[in-house]
């Protein structure tokens, strides 16, 4: 299962409101598209047209993971996830492992902590060791990475794997801002200054 970006976020978003708002489930596109924008609890903020969700559906009906909601008989169409959890599929979740998935799928990588401060609409944890177990779960399901620590994070962070290559999110070291030439021989002057100040305090003390 390889999903671009869009498709990580509709199925994102399918998954939220399934379990939050479960009385206007499944969504019609236009529900589809405001869940997909919103501007909280998303990272990061899009500004998507119904074209662009129109055609992830169309992406994600083909791939047989998002399904037209048969019972209803009103004008608007619905739509309805068979990511998880469905007779339909081999993916079957806890309660805990998919809200995990859903908040990857929604906001990207995430540590532990991060995770349980923001499940509490989609599932419980009682502390963040609860959430590692799930995660370690889902890595030994190869349906999450772990990331190297950060430098001056305390937590790594996670994210799912259900994404395609182009779409993937890595965790990459902060780029260093590039010196300028003239900053460059400043800097090469600055050194030769200081190292010829050490001489003379090494001559004056004998060393």
């Amino acid at each position: 299962m390889q999903l671009t970006a869009i498709e990580q976020r509709v199925i994102g978003c399918l998954l939220e409101k399934q379990s939050t708002t479960p009385e206007h489930y499944p969504l019609s596109l236009n529900a589809l598209t405001n869940a997909c924008n919103q501007k909280s609890n998303r990272e990061p903020v899009l500004t998507l047209s119904e074209t662009e969700i129109q055609e992830a559906l169309d992406s994600l009906i083909a791939q047989r993971l998002v399904t037209l909601d048969e019972e209803l008989s009103g004008r608007v169409t619905k739509f309805a996830h068979r990511f998880c959890n469905t007779e339909f599929g081999n993916l079957q979740l806890t309660e805990q492992q998919r809200a995990i998935i859903c908040l990857m799928l929604l906001r990207g990588p995430q540590t532990p902590g991060e995770l349980r401060t923001r499940s509490n609409r989609l599932a419980e944890f009682n502390n963040v060791a609860e959430v590692e177990l799930a995660l370690n779960a889902l890595i030994s399901a190869e349906h999450v990475t772990k990331h190297p620590r950060e430098p001056g994070k305390r937590e790594s962070r996670y994210s799912h794997l259900f994404a395609d290559p182009p779409s993937a999110v890595a965790v990459e070291p902060p780029e260093l801002p590039a010196l300028k030439a003239g900053e460059l021989n400043e800097l090469l002057a600055e050194i030769d200054k200081l190292k010829a100040e050490l001489q003379k305090i090494k001559l004056h003390l004998g060393l």
